[in-house]
């Protein structure tokens, strides 16, 4: 497993070497050395079609790391970082993550998360270092000009929630 700083402090790529062969692969995914002081506690997979923007989510109160895979398609994976005293505040950091090329992303407590699925099935999996809380869980508008993200897409399939996220202005004033 290879582990790569980001310009983002405490942002982590890790990239898997996936051993294929006539049955199919086999990939390792995590190891908890990689990841000391952080304690994973639970995992959740999530499905979408293609064109699903999920996000950009994160926990204010109960905050979450997370260590993010594909199992099946790929995503374009964007985080924000909304560490309010952090050199990087506002800053977001893009990434694609297939089944095949074999990066995950470690995102630490304090960012925001969110992705676009980009083919017809889309399987991703999650370990979080806290318990979902949805009396602390916020979301940030994806395509808040603030943020300066270039996304691939003018019109996602949005969920009703993340329609009526919150701009980085108004996170601020909570």
């Amino acid at each position: 497993m290879q582990i790569k700083k980001t310009k983002l402090k405490g942002l982590k790529i890790l990239t898997n070497k996936i051993y294929k062969d006539s049955r199919g692969h086999f990939k390792e995914d995590f190891k908890s050395t990689f990841f000391k002081g952080s304690n994973f506690i639970f995992s959740c997979t999530s499905k979408s079609k293609k064109n699903v923007l999920r996000g950009l989510h994160m926990q204010t109160k109960k905050k979450q790391g997370k260590f993010v895979s594909v199992l099946k398609g790929s995503i374009l994976d964007v985080v924000v970082d909304l560490r309010k005293n952090s050199r990087t505040f506002g800053k977001h950091f893009k990434i694609e993550l297939t089944d095949k090329n074999g990066k995950s992303i470690f995102i630490p407590p304090g960012f925001a998360h969110g992705f676009l699925a980009k083919k017809s099935e889309n399987i991703v999996h999650y370990y979080n270092t806290n318990y979902r809380s949805s009396k602390h869980e916020i979301g940030i508008m994806w395509n808040d000009p603030s943020l300066k993200i270039r996304w691939p897409i003018k019109k996602p399939i949005l969920s009703k929630k993340d329609k009526k996220n919150l701009t980085l202005k108004q996170f601020l004033k909570k």
